[in-house]
């Protein structure tokens, strides 16, 4: 199976990386929020771990923080 070469464009200054996690679901999206207005941007749903290992590589930081 061939995996997709995440791509993305983002202000560090503006915004940072953040998995957004649902309290009744589980359910588990990537995205950015805004440091501003704190509005979320998904980008993509995380569907294990190793998603969540290739978002936080791909934004160049060690670890995501989740909110929810």
């Amino acid at each position: 199976m061939f995996r997709r070469k995440l791509s993305f464009d983002y202000n560090p200054a503006e915004q940072r990386p953040v998995i957004r996690c649902s309290i009744c679901t589980g359910e588990q999206a990537a995205g950015f929020q805004d440091l501003r207005t704190d509005e979320f941007r998904e980008f993509m749903l995380i569907r294990s771990g190793r998603d969540a290992q290739e978002f936080a590589r791909a934004c160049g930081v060690e670890r995501v923080e989740k909110i929810y």
